[in-house]
């Protein structure tokens, strides 16, 4: 089991940036690839960003791409997602999962553990 506590969302001005954290307990979080998702109201989930066990392979959908950077810390067990240049298309729920996959998938259905997400609001 790997238990996953997303933070950092808020409310934030078009243009703005925001850190979202993804926090894992449990299981060796290194055995896992990471990924954030969100879902806005109405809408169906969407992969935003992934990343490998070791880092070194990273995937973006190409509505973020030059915006949003994934990174992690294994000593601390933690996924970031920094979001720069925010729209207000970006508001949406954001909820981080872990893929026992060597490299990150795009499918949410393959991803063994999810947190619970962060509400992520941007204004214009």
């Amino acid at each position: 089991q790997v238990q996953l506590v997303e933070s950092g969302g808020g409310l934030v001005q078009a243009g703005g940036s925001l850190r979202l954290s993804c926090a894992a307990s449990g299981r060796s979080f290194t055995s896992y690839s990471g990924g954030w998702f969100r879902q806005a109201p109405g809408k169906e989930r969407e992969f935003v960003a992934g990343i490998s066990w070791s880092g070194g392979f990273k995937t973006y959908a190409d509505s973020v791409k030059g915006r949003f950077t994934i990174s992690r810390d294994n000593a601390k067990n933690t996924v970031y997602l920094q979001m720069n240049s925010l729209k207000p298309e970006d508001t949406a729920v954001y909820s981080c999962a872990v893929d026992r996959a060597v490299v990150p998938r795009t499918s949410g259905a393959v991803y063994d553990y999810w947190g619970q997400g962060t509400q992520v609001t941007v204004s214009s």
